[in-house]
């Protein structure tokens, strides 16, 4: 049995060659094995599971169909409301509160198609972070090298990936926390275009600009994943109109009519040689024509800091006066800094973002896909605080969102791809849409994996 294989393992227990309760027993002698050298889980379902592949293979012995992921295992940052489990969203003060009476719709969605929930996984507090240092239930550990983090704030699920724990994981993304930790893990992770899948039931952190979105050891499992959690939800007022209209990946389809060109400037500066190395390699398979320069990039991070501080502060301002020390100091320094954000600076923030999403979108009047790295280095060592990058000492952890961050801060779909070859640690380079044209990227990242230019990093 395939533990990278989502969408093999599902046909296996359709055809009856494997019953969903022999492949959940099977994950989580896994976990237990291999998750306590990683803590990538804070909570494993093993009952529930149970009770979700028995169902899987008591429709399969009524003849019923029971899902496109029928039996495959998943799991999901502990940021998602789990019914009966408590939301923790990676923190200390949210252990108080009630358990969730039912699961978020993407969960949901999952297992109405047939995909069994293993458990919670590790993230940064409240999802402010880039690393899954969490002072409250430990590091996760990077599965290619455990002296390293897995990268954040989605670094549970990505780690879970990458050490074979399950074959799909959901992750979220603000500034960058599905695409970071995918690529320090090695794994193909995708943020959508903002309002593409429902928030319902997901902890948020930037209501400006939260997504949530997948995390797999393949381009097909990855789509697969994306297709069955689609759809409009009244519960999430983002995810409205648009969303109704499905994207279908088209992974057959090839890179024939795409105008693919490779990001510069801000993408192309304060990142280590083999970062450029990647892209290049990308670049060349995809036949990249050219170079853009999308402007004002450094100015969008600043905006983007301000807004995301701002709002989270907004959101956990009770517990910041009741309850300070309950918090992780960094995550409760950051948001003290963003509760002291004048209103003013707020609304320029916003008016800023507003001009800078208009400029990017100019840019995909001509391209297609765009291509960029998606970290400056692979990942830094647990409790590394700088690294010096083209002669410059700089803070490690937010550095790792120098290519991710003005991304998110606009909605655009973008996958993150784990390059074949390099060094002993992966690395990752984005691939970046128009909104709404997550299908010109499966089709590129799925053109990608099948030359063997991508391929996850899984430890066997």
């Amino acid at each position: 049995m395939s533990v990278t294989d989502a969408v093999g393992l599902a046909e296996d227990i359709r055809a009856r060659r494997l019953t969903a309760r022999e492949s959940t027993l099977t994950a989580l002698a896994r976990v237990r094995e291999r998750d306590p050298g990683l803590n990538c889980f804070t909570a494993v379902l093993a009952e529930r599971a149970l009770d979700d592949a028995d169902r899987v293979d008591a429709a399969l012995a009524a003849g019923r169909d029971p899902g496109l992921l029928a039996g495959v295992p998943f799991a999901v940052k502990n940021l998602y409301d789990v019914g009966g489990l408590v939301t923790l969203a990676g923190s200390k003060i949210n252990a108080s509160h009630d358990r969730a009476v039912k699961d978020a719709t993407v969960v949901a969605r999952l297992r109405a198609a047939g995909a069994v929930l293993l458990g919670a996984l590790n993230m940064d507090e409240y999802a402010f972070g880039f690393t899954t240092e969490n002072s409250h239930h430990g590091p996760t550990r990077n599965p290619h090298d455990t002296t390293r983090v897995a990268g954040g704030s989605s670094g549970g699920s990505a780690a879970a990936i990458a050490a074979g724990l399950v074959p799909l994981a959901l992750g979220s993304d603000t500034n960058g926390s599905i695409r970071v930790p995918a690529s320090l893990c090695g794994v193909y992770g995708l943020k959508p275009t903002y309002g593409r899948l429902s928030r319902s039931g997901a902890a948020l952190f930037g209501i400006s600009f939260d997504h949530v979105g997948p995390l797999a050891a393949s381009v097909r499992d990855l789509a697969a994943a994306y297709d069955v959690m689609q759809g409009a939800d009244p519960a999430d007022p983002v995810c409205a109109v648009r969303a109704a209209e499905p994207c279908r990946p088209h992974l057959a389809r090839g890179i024939d009519g795409l105008r693919i060109s490779v990001a510069d400037g801000h993408f192309a500066s304060r990142g280590e040689p083999a970062v450029f190395a990647a892209v290049e390699s990308v670049a060349k398979a995809l036949r990249a024509s050219g170079r853009v320069t999308i402007p004002e990039n450094d100015r969008a991070r600043a905006a983007a800091t301000i807004i995301t501080a701002s709002e989270g502060a907004s959101l956990h301002m009770e517990d910041l006066k009741t309850r300070p020390f309950d918090f992780d100091p960094m995550t409760r320094d950051r948001f003290l800094a963003g509760a002291l954000v004048p209103s003013a600076l707020y609304v320029r923030a916003q008016r800023f973002r507003a001009w800078y999403r208009e400029r990017v979108r100019e840019i995909f009047r001509d391209v297609d896909v765009l291509l960029a790295p998606t970290t400056p280095f692979p990942a830094p060592r647990i409790g590394q605080d700088m690294i010096t990058l083209d002669g410059v000492t700089v803070p490690a952890r937010p550095m790792l969102g120098h290519y991710t961050q003005p991304l998110s801060f606009i909605g655009l779909p973008v996958i993150s791809v784990p390059v074949a070859g390099g060094g002993p640690l992966p690395l990752g380079v984005q691939l970046i849409s128009a909104p709404w044209n997550e299908a010109a990227l499966f089709r590129a990242a799925a053109a990608l994996e099948r030359d063997g230019v991508t391929v996850a990093r899984v430890v066997r």
